[in-house]
């Protein structure tokens, strides 16, 4: 069962990046709340899938992340929250040190980091510069 969750987190997050990168999927007019709204979802997505795979990983036995402030073994819903949140950190800047990727976590984290760096130029391209310009009689 946990092979297939995930699995299933780790396809969510490449058809969530799929239709960022293909642009010929979608083909938006100009920039609007629509074109916003997706970008938040992607990067929702993303952060969420991110955070899943890093507790799955620590609910599988792999040490994947070290709190710092923690001294004692945490529940499953804080080592969720402390997962969401190294995600979150770690998508939308280079984090802070509090809780710091071990092991494989470096590698999720380095992707994930990428990610972060990437996606904005992706929405810049996908609203602006492929742009069609409307037709005015």
């Amino acid at each position: 069962m946990w092979y297939i969750i995930f699995f299933a987190v780790i396809i969510c997050l490449l058809m969530a990046l799929r239709i960022l990168f293909i642009p010929d999927r979608f083909t938006f007019k100009q920039v609007s709340f629509e074109n916003f709204v997706f970008l938040g979802c992607t990067y929702a997505i993303i952060m969420i899938g991110f955070g899943l795979l890093f507790l799955l990983l620590e609910l599988k036995g792999m040490t994947i992340i070290i709190d710092t402030t923690v001294v004692q073994e945490k529940e499953w819903n804080e080592k969720l929250t402390t997962s969401l949140y190294l995600s979150a950190i770690t998508l939308f800047s280079v984090g802070y040190g509090d809780v710091v990727p071990v092991g494989v976590g470096r590698l999720l984290v380095m992707l994930e980091a990428l990610l972060g760096y990437t996606i904005p130029a992706a929405f810049v391209v996908r609203s602006f510069i492929e742009h069609e310009p409307l037709n005015r009689k």
